[in-house]
């Protein structure tokens, strides 16, 4: 966690979804590398050498459909020399689109208390995973998809309209991701940030900034 030296009351928290707010994506890709024959971190390595222009990025910010992202992703891992099943993959991730309640309550219990809160996501179309989620998101006031703006973290303008819809500074705005490239630029704006590991530990910081109870049960 970073905490500035001094900050006046928080207005606004924004929550990352996956590996946050949802079950990490990260042990199912490690498997689903395992099992394909792929060596470890193959995955990450294809998305950090794509850079901002690759297809990985380019699905984020919807400027690729799925199936054109498989295409192109796959063909990125022939090159690479390992072939993968792209597809399959955002299948994979997908499964792993489970809430994790204790963040589902904090949500709550933070806007109970009159905090606005918001989620911000890299994210792309997947019909049925969007289904699963829509439920979910009614518990926020707003949330910001990557593929439905043009944006994605870490580009700073996405965390700036994060900000603008839940009609916060940075400088009064929390923020939770569990990747520490995407704090950075959190960091650089402004924003007070928690790096989620453990999600009870993130959630008893998250109580001492903001004065809210989170994990306790209501009554004590």
């Amino acid at each position: 966690m970073v905490r500035p030296s001094t900050h006046g009351a928080t207005r606004a928290v924004i929550f990352d979804l996956g590996g946050v707010v949802l079950e990490s994506p990260l042990p199912a890709i490690a498997a689903f590398e395992a099992d394909a024959g792929l060596p470890h971190r193959f995955v990450a390595r294809l998305v950090i050498e794509g850079g901002d222009d690759g297809p990985w990025a380019r699905l984020e910010r919807g400027e690729l459909s799925p199936t054109r992202f498989a295409d192109a992703f796959s063909r990125q891992g022939d090159a690479a020399g390992h072939p993968i099943d792209a597809m399959e993959l955002l299948r994979v991730i997908a499964t792993t689109a489970v809430p994790r309640e204790t963040m589902v309550t904090a949500v709550a219990r933070l806007r109970g208390a009159g905090i606005r809160v918001g989620a911000l996501t890299n994210i792309w179309p997947m019909p049925d995973r969007d289904a699963d989620l829509d439920g979910l998101k009614r518990g926020f006031d707003q949330v910001v998809e990557s593929f439905r703006v043009g944006m994605r973290k870490p580009e700073s303008r996405i965390y700036e309209l994060a900000c603008r819809t839940l009609d916060a500074s940075p400088t009064d705005t929390i923020f939770l991701d569990d990747l520490g490239s995407n704090l950075k630029t959190a960091r650089a704006l402004g924003m007070i940030t928690l790096k989620v590991g453990d999600p009870a530990e993130a959630l008893a910081e998250l109580e001492h900034l903001t004065g809210v109870a989170l994990q306790t049960p209501p009554g004590r």
